[in-house]
């Protein structure tokens, strides 16, 4: 059971790295833990934190490559994330909880 939730939260970071990384790396400012509107760098930085962090739990898992379960549970993260990120950035509005108002 703890591979399933590790492999879940792996895929979540590591899919969440993604748009730090590019919005960072093409040089535009994204809405970070931080910072509403936090600069390019940051960005990046937090994006490699979260590759690292998802490849780091991944690895610890230590699934079997041919294990199924796994697998699918990771999917399963990746796919949960991607779905909630890209309706929460349809909101022109979108803020985390502890962003004041800008």
């Amino acid at each position: 059971m703890t591979q399933l939730i590790g492999a879940f939260f792996s895929a979540v970071l590591l899919f969440n790295a993604i748009p730090h990384l590019v919005q960072g790396i093409c040089g535009k400012r994204h809405m970070s833990p931080f910072s509403v509107s936090s600069h390019a760098v940051t960005n990046v930085l937090w994006g490699w934190i979260n590759l690292v962090a998802g490849a780091m739990l991944g690895r610890a898992c230590q699934w079997e490559a041919w294990h199924a379960a796994p697998w699918v549970a990771f999917c399963a993260g990746g796919m949960a994330v991607s779905v909630y990120l890209a309706a929460f950035w349809s909101n022109p509005d979108a803020r985390l909880p502890w962003h004041k108002d800008a």
